[in-house]
């Protein structure tokens, strides 16, 4: 069990790492694509948020 812990922490690091790439290269663009983002409101953010995991499980289940 104590390496499904180590390997959410990696992969949990990761996600930072990449999260933080854009608004450190490109300030200006991560911050036009939140206020689009903002424009959406809920049911689209909601839509975009079921978009991303459902594309994730299905690239994370293609690579297991």
């Amino acid at each position: 069990m104590d390496s499904f812990w180590r390997d959410l922490a990696t992969a949990f690091a990761l996600l930072l790492i990449l999260e933080g790439l854009l608004p450190t290269l490109s300030p200006r663009s991560w911050l036009k694509a939140m206020q689009d983002a903002a424009r959406l409101g809920p049911k689209g953010i909601r839509l975009i948020g079921i978009i991303s995991l459902l594309s994730g499980a299905v690239m994370l289940q293609l690579l297991l």
